[in-house]
């Protein structure tokens, strides 16, 4: 597609931002001399699928979650700017083959959500290296005094290795927050490249690499080939003692087989904040397994979230204005 130079845009969302965040859009939408339609189905949460919505075929763009199957069928729409970092429904050759036919622009918001990610992972790691929810649950419990115990499980990250499954916006941030602890890196990842401080690995080297890593952070999306990617195989693989994490997508772990490596001892403990069934049921045995820690979906969170997306949507509305695709951030399609 051409300069949109002289052309305004009709721009669907239906995001429900927070008020200084939708003033914000809103005041940027309109000095750009473009117009902004809200869907009557607007969602708090950049994680809820966005149903039909007939306003989406008057548009030229999409800032939210828009149905999948009618960004496929509205030739019109020739930007879908998503509010989350994940695009599990959007993640097939049908809906991509689509876009790439007309010419259409595809975004996520993993530049708005890296941090968090990557801050949370941190967290969890150091949490369990230093033995935190394990004095928690003491404070909330019995109230012993374990200090020979929790003194002696306790580990440094220095010089540890860490396997990180997926190599993205959130793993490369991650990798940053970890530089101080001279870590060896590995890094699962489709397409290998040589990365400096990382060692990037194909899926066929995966074997050979699991019983070296102390910490395991899944990172996967969800698609058809990640499905159940963490089995009872590749955790039989892993380092006796080692900490597993999921800040990725719940489904990509077979949460059964994960509960049989955490009972049996195999793995030291887990840390995880994506499940297969969300919210996580009272009934799920991940609850109470041992030496396992959850929190609820918040990896990505951040307080200034909205505001954060609402710049990120008016710099790239900038960019696809001007024909400037290539200062687009975080593009996956275009």
């Amino acid at each position: 597609m051409g300069s949109n130079n002289e052309r305004r845009l009709t721009i669907w969302t239906n995001a429900a931002l927070e008020p200084a965040a939708r003033a914000r859009l809103e005041a940027g939408v309109a000095a750009a001399g473009h117009r902004l339609v809200v869907s009557k189905n607007a969602s708090a949460s950049v994680l809820a699928a966005g149903g039909e919505d007939p306003l989406l075929a008057e548009a030229d763009a999409a800032f939210g979650q828009p149905d999948a199957a009618a960004c496929r069928a509205l030739t019109r729409l020739k930007w879908i700017a998503l509010t989350s970092a994940g695009y599990t429904r959007y993640d097939n050759e049908e809906t991509k083959d689509a876009l790439r036919a007309r010419g259409a622009v595809f975004t996520n918001a993993s530049s708005v959500f890296a941090e968090p990610c990557a801050q949370h992972a941190l967290a969890m790691m150091l949490a369990l290296s230093r033995q935190l929810p394990a004095s928690l649950a003491e404070q909330l419990g019995e109230r012993g005094w374990k200090y020979l115990e929790h003194r002696a499980a306790s580990r440094l990250l220095n010089g540890q290795t860490i396997l990180l499954l997926s190599y993205g916006a959130i793993a490369k941030r991650l990798v940053e927050l970890l530089a101080p602890f001279g870590m060896k890196i590995y890094a699962l990842r489709r397409r290998v490249y040589s990365e400096a401080g990382v060692h990037v690995i194909p899926e066929e080297k995966l074997s050979a690499v699991l019983p070296l890593a102390d910490h395991i952070v899944n990172i996967l999306p969800e698609n058809d080939d990640t499905l159940g990617y963490v089995n009872a195989r590749r955790l039989a693989l892993a380092k006796p003692g080692a900490y597993f994490y999921n800040i990725g997508r719940g489904p990509t772990v077979d949460e059964r087989a994960l509960i049989d490596a955490l009972e049996s001892g195999r793995l030291g403990g887990a840390y995880l904040d994506v499940f297969a069934t969300e919210p996580l049921p009272p009934s799920s045995p991940l609850w109470s397994a041992k030496n396992c820690w959850l929190t609820p979906h918040t990896a990505g969170g951040r307080s200034d979230q909205d505001h954060a997306l609402a710049e990120l949507f008016l710099h790239n509305l900038g960019c696809f204005s001007a024909g400037n695709r290539a200062a687009m951030r975080d593009v996956v399609v275009g």
